[in-house]
């Protein structure tokens, strides 16, 4: 009989998952282990890996401190992720920082160093592991942008976050045009309103969890298990016919 959930499966896999050290990130470590892959988890925390990394089993996980910013950190993460799990299948860039200012009041210093986490760190890394992919004609990255990659944020002013969004989304769509001849596929993931570290204000407020209500087509924010199944496919087998796409899991958000 047809099992297509065979397809999802991620056995003898390795992945990499960066910002894994809480939210969404670790969910999605949590995620491709429970699939059947090895995963490096890294962040700056390497505290809070190391809780993830006993919880899901150090035959499954290994903990990796990486500043996404820092040339030699990525390179060591590659390189013992490498070392320890063996060649990188999957990667999923999820790192990133948010910092809502209106624009006249954000200083250039900030834009730059944000673009620099959730942007430049994106590309760096995707071409570190890229060289393996390419060489052996397999590989799948996985981006998290946002849906304010594709759209503005309007009442959250963050002209910066917006701005490194959009252009994850370009770079997702230029690196799988270089790359689907050679094996490797590149996808996003752009998320809508979802409780993370990084909302937390957002979402500790009432008028902004309203705004949300009212605006948002499915009249809610996001659940995390809301983004397995999008990750998921991304980082599996299942889309091996899809590349250089962003998948929206925002409630509707950018329909309208």
């Amino acid at each position: 009989m047809l099992d297509p959930t065979r397809a999802f499966r991620l056995d003898g896999r390795v992945a990499i998952v960066t910002g894994a050290s809480s939210g969404l990130g670790a969910r999605m470590a949590r995620v491709l282990a429970g699939a059947g892959a090895r995963v490096a988890v890294a962040a700056r925390r390497l505290d809070r890996l190391d809780k993830l990394v006993n919880e899901l089993g150090e035959d499954a996980a290994l903990a990796v401190e990486c500043d996404v910013t820092d040339d030699g950190a990525r390179r060591r993460l590659v390189d013992v992720t490498t070392e320890r799990l063996g060649p990188i299948d999957v990667l999923v860039n999820n790192a990133g920082i948010a910092n809502p200012t209106p624009a006249l009041e954000e200083s250039v210093e900030h834009f730059r160093a944000t673009l620099d986490s959730n942007l430049v760190s994106v590309f760096a890394l995707s071409q570190l592991v890229g060289h393996g992919m390419v060489e052996r004609g397999s590989g799948t990255i996985v981006n998290v942008a946002s849906m304010l990659g594709l759209v503005a944020s309007g009442m959250v002013p963050q002209a910066s976050y917006v701005a490194s969004k959009h252009g994850v989304v370009g770079l997702t769509r230029e690196l799988a045009a270089q790359w689907a001849r050679r094996g490797v596929r590149v996808n996003a993931v752009a998320p809508g309103w979802f409780p993370s570290e990084m909302t937390e204000d957002m979402f500790d407020d009432e008028r902004s969890v309203a705004w949300v209500r009212r605006n948002a087509p499915m009249g809610r924010g996001g659940n995390e298990e809301e983004l397995d199944g999008a990750v998921l496919f991304l980082a599996s087998g299942a889309s091996s016919y899809v590349t250089g796409q962003v998948l929206c899991v925002d409630g509707g958000w950018t329909a309208v």
